[in-house]
């Protein structure tokens, strides 16, 4: 295993799953929201961010978290395994809120710098609608997928996960 996707609804834990993996694991961490994202939450080009997640791609080894749907296919075909975090829509909508509460103002760590957490109705809509609206087409993208395929659907689960993994 040397290049891992982790994937998921926001709030569900994809970036520190994906932090602390890469720490057990001796890999490379890859942001995807980090990589996305210009200051002032200004979305990359497309074509720049296709460029980009090609590069990112391109490497030996990582681990790299996000959905972004767009490059989704080709980040898969790179990919030896794929880390579906597949938790309960109440937990990451309280999640996100959560992160909305002690962090508002500040940027995260796995966010582009000047791109400060701040209260989005919208973006709070999308994450109880992932569900229905976007979780069919990530699977459907998955349904063809060669590699290791891991869904973990509690904390339990991704701590079990992560103890494998420890050096």
């Amino acid at each position: 295993m040397q290049r891992v996707l982790v994937i998921g609804s926001p709030g569900a834990g994809k970036s520190t799953f994906a932090r602390r993996l890469a720490e057990a694991a001796g890999l490379p961490l890859v942001h995807l929201d980090r990589a996305y994202w210009h200051p002032g939450w200004i979305e990359s080009d497309k074509a720049e961010w296709v460029q980009r997640v090609e590069t990112m791609i391109g490497e030996e080894a990582w681990v790299m978290d996000g959905n972004y749907s767009s490059t989704l296919p080709r980040r898969l075909e790179r990919a030896d395994m794929v880390v579906f975090l597949d938790m309960p829509r109440w937990r990451c909508l309280w999640r996100v809120i959560k992160r909305v509460v002690r962090d508002h103002g500040r940027t995260r760590q796995d966010m582009t710098p000047g791109c400060p957490e701040h209260f989005d109705w919208a973006f709070l809509v999308y994450v109880w609608r992932f569900p229905r609206d976007r979780l069919p087409s990530v699977l459907a993208d998955l349904e063809g997928y060669r590699g290791e395929r891991v869904t973990l659907r509690s904390s339990p689960d991704v701590e079990r996960f992560l103890e494998g993994y420890r050096q």
